[in-house]
């Protein structure tokens, strides 16, 4: 297979199209990976989420073969900020332009607004990835000095890439999040035979409480509708005011997402005399659930634990899945069987004056976020010590 070395760049998704985009994207390796596929990017911008106006003006990349296929794309963005990124760089920035430099606009290589790991150099399954990979990497490295970018951010990649752009200069980061993983689990109720008699004894009387006079759903699929969607939205706004001022996503995000993706949806709703209270919104891949949004108009002890996390994980046993990625930050999560898990991002910062600062920082930080990730499993897992 002849790859053409010309990378293309598109300003949107569309441009490249559905099938040629998840003739990549759609890679059996990538098991069905939610958040890279074509329908999951072009929403976000169809709704005028990921769009220039909000900082976010694509720039994918497109590597063709010589027959002008697609053969490998990559999500990227040229941004004037860095919100909705969930891998923070805001310290970087602020020092480089005390310094006098020019930090935005940077280059951003992602999936909007989402902090669950996956591909991000995305090729079609009879390309050699690696070729591949080094056109991408390379065709992102002349958009940036195309445009006087700053730097270069692949965030959430995988491992296997994270590694080989750190063998290819780029400074590797190294974060954590909190992970379940299904340990051949047949029920709920064994799991919760493999936690100590403690953990036991107060996941059931929080999901007791949290329960008491509610109804709680799972909707995914053809069941959905758009009154799920905008008592959803509602939750989505009123947490996103509360936590950040000013909520990434739009009502028209979720109206184009159950359109296209209804059978990659999950809706953990509940539900008080007939009226939604509370929601969290999950995205299913092939050997994953990933919790991305949460929100409800009542407070009800411990609900956020019975959508998130219980229901979750309830929901990835009955179905057999090995994970579940409950998004972003959260120590609380060990207590309900969420370990800390290892997600990676890779820098190119343009300027040396930055660059080596930068990467001092995160060989420091490496070393300080896995120690911390052994101590927290070790001294707080929930797991019986003999299991």
């Amino acid at each position: 297979m002849t790859l053409v070395p010309a990378v293309k760049v598109s300003r949107r998704i569309a441009e490249i199209g559905r099938e040629a985009w998840d003739a990549c994207a759609g890679n059996p390796a990538y098991l069905g990976n939610p958040f890279v596929r074509f329908d999951f990017l072009d929403a976000v911008e169809q709704a005028n989420c990921a769009v220039e106006r909000t900082g976010w003006g694509p720039q994918h990349l497109v590597v063709e073969d010589e027959e002008g296929r697609a053969a490998a794309v990559m999500p990227l963005y040229l941004k004037s900020h860095s919100q909705g990124e969930y891998i923070f760089d805001h310290a970087w920035a602020d020092a480089y332009e005390r310094a006098g430099g020019q930090y935005y606009p940077k280059l951003l290589c992602a999936a909007p607004f989402t902090p669950a790991s996956g591909p991000r150099l995305l090729v079609r399954p009879d390309v050699d990835p690696e070729e591949a990979w080094a056109l991408l990497l390379g065709g992102a490295l002349g958009v940036c000095e195309r445009y006087g970018a700053s730097s270069l951010h692949v965030n959430f990649p995988t491992q296997d890439e994270w590694r080989w752009m750190g063998g290819h200069g780029l400074a590797l980061r190294e974060g954590q999040q909190y992970h379940w993983e299904n340990r051949g689990y047949g029920s709920f109720d064994d799991f919760l035979g493999a936690l100590s008699s403690g953990r036991r004894k107060t996941i059931r009387r929080e999901r007791r409480e949290a329960q008491a006079g509610l109804e709680i759903c799972c909707v995914t699929g053809a069941d959905l509708t758009e009154e799920h969607w905008d008592a959803f939205f509602e939750f989505y706004m009123d947490t996103g005011s509360r936590k950040w001022g000013r909520p990434y996503l739009n009502r028209r995000f979720f109206s184009l997402l159950g359109e296209r993706m209804a059978d990659r949806v999950l809706l953990i709703m509940a539900r008080r005399d007939g009226r939604w209270i509370a929601g969290a919104l999950n995205l299913i891949g092939d050997d994953c659930l990933f919790g991305r949004n949460w929100g409800s108009v009542e407070e009800v002890p411990f609900l956020h634990f019975e959508l998130c996390y219980y229901q979750a994980i309830d929901w990835a046993i009955g179905r057999g899945l090995p994970r579940v990625e409950a998004g972003a930050q959260g120590q609380h999560k060990i207590a309900r069987g969420y370990l800390p898990k290892p997600v990676y991002s890779a820098h190119y910062i343009a300027d040396p004056a930055l660059r080596a600062p930068v990467e001092a920082f995160v060989r420091r930080e490496r070393a300080g976020v896995e120690a911390d990730m052994e101590w927290l499993a070790e001294e707080y897992s929930p797991f019986r010590k003999d299991g």
